[in-house]
């Protein structure tokens, strides 16, 4: 009888431990191998300035048209963009990069959008892609996307890309902070 109150009583304590140790594994971040910080400015065509314009509005609902976001919340638009990456939120700076894909404002409701994008760098410190997808929650301070995948100088990796609103111009440009970080690095 004794016996069996040890046993289970050790049991018991394994139990609690390994609980223990499991919880605070969850809770621990690895640092991440690669991250960086880049700045995407997005040129909206709103039907004057096709010389300047890195983003055009490619669908929207009855209500709205290819020259203004709709309203309420330019729900209902989809926008293509192939827009300069800086390392400065200055849009005259060198490019580093090119940020292409698209965006669609997806809620009625309030203001929110879905993106999905790749980061392009062809230069002497970087080449390759990294492919960003994800809600973004634009009332929000900042945002998390998930980064799926990637080539060159980021094959296959993994991460988070944590979008800040860094400028807006109206409804015709609005500046990001991406500050990328990579978890796994091949």
């Amino acid at each position: 009888m004794a016996a069996t109150v040890l046993i289970s009583a050790l049991l018991l304590f394994l139990l609690i431990c390994s609980s223990n140790i499991s919880n605070s594994e969850k809770t621990r971040r690895p640092e991440p191998c690669k991250r960086l910080v880049v700045y995407f400015h997005d040129i909206v065509y709103n039907g004057k300035n096709a010389q300047n314009a890195t983003s055009a509005i490619v669908a929207s609902p009855a209500w709205g048209n290819k020259t203004t976001l709709a309203t309420p919340n330019f729900f209902g638009d989809v926008v293509v963009f192939d827009n300069p990456l800086t390392l400065d939120n200055n849009l005259r700076s060198t490019p580093v990069g090119r940020a292409q894909g698209f965006y669609l404002y997806d809620r009625k409701d309030f203001f929110s959008a879905w993106f999905g994008f790749s980061f392009l760098f062809n230069s002497t410190r970087l080449k390759g892609a990294i492919n960003v997808a994800g809600a973004d929650d634009i009332t929000k301070t900042t945002r998390d996307l998930s980064v799926v995948g990637g080539t060159g100088d980021f094959f296959m990796t993994r991460g988070v890309a944590t979008l800040t609103t860094d400028a807006v111009e109206d409804d015709r440009y609005f500046r990001l902070r991406v500050d990328v970080k990579l978890y796994e690095c091949y």
